[in-house]
């Protein structure tokens, strides 16, 4: 897909403020600055549609971005960043769980998981709870291009053992090499039934 117009929508923290409408939406899971800002960036070819930040838990509300009238990625916030009080958490987790439980437009996830290290309690949680309520995510490991190619073999090896899934099922991804880029947009052309280029 050609993105031809891309823009932020809305930071909601509560259903009543979601758009209001039945485009198909993409969900970005992970830890706290793993990379999911710079993924929606890298696919959409844009530098900052999605803000990055250098300071983990920076994201605090649900980001709904807008592509060529087509889809929306949301973007969740990072869970896992220990500086955040745990009632803030909680309250994150309970926004991001209505979202998952609840929005009819959900039509992926992508679960973003740190290719540097070991998939973390958290991470294990997350894709446990996802797989539960049968919305099996696509595994994404960002960061990809920092790895020497032994250590991305182990690392691929560890997030499919960690998570039981399929080599097939995961992603390696870099926002700086683009490696990932076209397998992720195939996942996306999937899941909102899109038959273009």
């Amino acid at each position: 897909m050609k993105v031809k117009q891309a823009e932020f929508v809305i930071s909601a923290v509560s259903e009543k403020q979601y758009p209001d409408d039945a485009l198909p939406e993409i969900v970005l899971l992970g830890r706290s600055n793993v990379g999911k800002s710079s993924f929606v960036n890298t696919l959409i070819s844009r530098k900052n549609l999605a803000r990055t930040s250098s300071q983990p838990g920076k994201t605090q509300t649900m980001n709904f971005y807008q592509i060529n009238d087509m889809f929306r990625f949301v973007d969740m916030p990072g869970y896992g960043y220990a500086k955040v009080s745990k009632k803030e958490r909680e309250k994150w987790g309970r926004m991001i769980e209505d979202y998952l439980h609840n929005r009819q437009n959900l039509s992926a996830v992508f679960l973003l998981v740190d290719s540097r290290h070991e998939p973390t309690e958290d991470d294990r949680l997350m894709f446990d709870w996802l797989v539960y309520y049968d919305m099996v995510p696509v595994v994404v490991m960002t960061k990809y291009d920092k790895l020497s190619k032994t250590r991305q073999r182990k690392a691929k090896d560890n997030i499919t053992k960690t998570f039981g899934i399929r080599s097939s099922d995961v992603i390696p991804f870099s926002a700086v090499s683009k490696t990932g880029k076209n397998e992720a947009w195939e996942v996306i052309h999937t899941a909102i039934g899109y038959e273009g280029d």
